[in-house]
């Protein structure tokens, strides 16, 4: 009975362990666990070189391009709900699919897989696109094709998705009501405990907006000089020799990188969606064009994401088609298709694709300046985690 008991303890004492090793896993019936003072979404100071322009022919300055609207500015309670709606199992037809299944913080609040599961196994569309600085793509559309008018927009389109939540918003205001902590949520955020899919919506938006990458390798060395083409003193030689190539147009011996992710948010500028040559025609997806109808400069185009922690966003492209940073730089390298609808930065005066005819040392070190751009902090911030995680 001895050995036994000792048998049937050890057996419990592996149960303990094994489940407190599986703490990242949650549930819909999952405690919630947040802190009794709320974070400080709205506090965040920027460095200030995100605020002031460096000068030259493109913006480094964010100033001018935050999409946030007069009428749902960030705040700390709001943020806070936002944040346990974007975690909330319960928000899907099976409850088991938040948004924070296909966004996640580890992979700059995107996915590792080439097409996201939805609540039944079906595939996504398209590749999930990192949400960091969502605030700052200056036209304030959303998706790949800019089918979302605005975030607030974009926030409620997933919970209605047949293969992604499968839910009605109808549906998704009842789930909210069903849990007893969100009338207190909803108090301190908008005021009332009234819940409708306009205050989801909104307090979605804020904690994505909140969502912005200021701590990196990169963010370091830009405080120490006054324009981005400074060398940094932080940053290694091959590291420095990458960002100036980055940074200048392929007539001066660069790559041109700069001219389509601008400023410090490492984002489009107001263009909007680009034709950047993945292929010669387009077929099955039309992109942008299934959006903005009857405008042929969209067809095959699609939204410039960030590039702040683009390492951790893999794979690569509106159908995750390129597995590795790499990958990427031998396209923007050697293999540019030549489509009709062809962005203009990707064409050389003849109207051709460029070859950039990079070296391998040279796509190294262009390699090595991307990664500069890692913010493990976002990953690691308690204000951006799962609430339902103790």
């Amino acid at each position: 009975m001895k050995k036994a008991g000792i048998l049937l303890f050890a057996a419990a004492a592996s149960a303990v362990f094994y489940t407190s090793c599986k703490k990242k896993e949650y549930t819909a019936d999952s405690p919630l666990n947040l802190p009794s003072t709320p974070f400080d979404y709205a506090g965040q100071v920027l460095p200030n070189h995100f605020l002031t322009d460096a000068g030259g022919p493109l913006p480094t300055s964010v100033t001018g391009i935050d999409n946030t609207p007069s009428g749902n500015a960030i705040t700390n309670d709001g943020a806070t709900l936002g944040r346990v709606l974007f975690y909330d199992r319960n928000l899907s037809i099976n409850r088991r699919v938040a948004c924070a299944n296909c966004h996640r913080g580890e992979f700059a609040f995107s996915d590792t897989a080439k097409l996201s599961k939805g609540h039944s196994g079906g595939n996504t569309r398209r590749h999930s696109m990192s949400l960091i600085n969502a605030r700052y793509y200056q036209r304030g559309r959303f998706f790949w094709d800019e089918r979302a008018a605005t975030l607030e927009n974009q926030v409620l389109m997933p919970f209605q998705d047949a293969v992604e939540m499968g839910m009605t918003l109808d549906q998704v205001v009842d789930r909210v009501k069903e849990q007893p902590f969100y009338a207190s949520l909803f108090q301190k955020a908008f005021g009332s405990q009234e819940v409708s899919s306009d205050k989801i919506s909104k307090a979605l938006a804020q904690f994505v907006r909140s969502i912005v990458s200021y701590q990196s390798k990169y963010d370091a060395g830009r405080a120490q000089v006054n324009n981005p083409g400074a060398p940094f003193p932080n940053f290694t030689q091959e590291e420095n020799q990458g960002k100036a190539l980055f940074l200048q147009p392929p007539a001066a011996g660069g790559a041109g990188c700069f001219g389509c992710h601008t400023t410090e948010a490492f984002v489009n500028s107001n263009p909007g969606p680009l034709n950047n040559g993945l292929d010669l025609s387009t077929t099955a997806d039309q992109g942008a064009l299934e959006t903005f109808v009857g405008q042929p400069r969209f067809a095959g185009a699609f939204k410039t994401p960030s590039l702040r922690n683009i390492e951790l966003s893999g794979p690569y492209m509106h159908d995750g088609r390129f597995k590795t940073l790499d990958q990427v730089i031998e396209h923007y390298n050697s293999g540019v298709q030549a489509h009709p609808n062809l962005a203009a930065p990707l064409k050389d005066a003849n109207g051709n694709p460029i070859r950039l005819n990079l070296t391998q040392a040279q796509k190294s070190a262009l390699l090595a300046f991307l990664k500069t751009l890692t913010d493990r902090s976002v990953e690691s911030n308690p204000m951006w985690s799962n609430p339902f995680i103790k």
